[in-house]
């Protein structure tokens, strides 16, 4: 539970875990297994105590940072953007307006960077294969993953080609 809280870059909702007396939350929700162990099971519940999200995996899954974050934000938009800003960017690597992680050869990121060109939108590139820190800073962000591209949207992580989300964050600014 701890080394996920800080996966999520110290986060600042309230967490719950389930350790004691073991099984007492899980089995409250519905998550406890006959064996004695849960799924891995994430419910958001909002100030006034209603469920607005519930996500359910295989134990072995891990399941999304950003889609976490984008729930979160639903419910608080305010501090889900304090929270993106706390999740910190190593040093030596650029921080402020848009900045994509990508490599050279891959598809998504020579369609976002056709993308960013058609809008006229500046970025900042950063080659994860030849940039010290870019790809452990990806891989903080992407769940361990060498995800490309990865966006730094003035604090904003998107992990992935999400033109939507994109769209939304940069378009709609204008």
């Amino acid at each position: 539970m701890k080394a996920w809280a800080e996966s999520l870059g110290g986060i600042s909702y309230p967490i719950l875990s389930d350790f004691w007396p073991h099984g007492r939350v899980a089995q409250q929700f519905g998550v406890l297994r006959s064996e004695g162990y849960t799924e891995r099971a994430i419910f958001i519940i909002d100030p006034d105590g209603i469920i607005r999200y519930v996500d359910i995996h295989d134990i072995d899954n891990q399941p999304s940072n950003d889609v976490l974050f984008a729930e979160l934000a639903k419910i608080s938009p305010e501090a889900a953007k304090v929270q993106q800003q706390q999740r910190p960017v190593s040093p030596g690597l650029p921080h402020g307006g848009v900045v994509m992680y990508c490599t050279s050869w891959c598809p998504d990121c020579r369609k976002a960077r056709a993308w960013f060109k058609e809008h006229g939108i500046p970025f900042t590139e950063v080659d994860i294969d030849t940039t010290p820190g870019a790809a452990d800073q990806v891989r903080k962000w992407a769940n361990g993953s060498r995800t490309t591209p990865t966006f730094d949207i003035d604090g904003e992580i998107i992990v992935d080609y999400q033109i939507k989300r994109l769209e939304e964050l940069l378009l709609n600014k204008k």
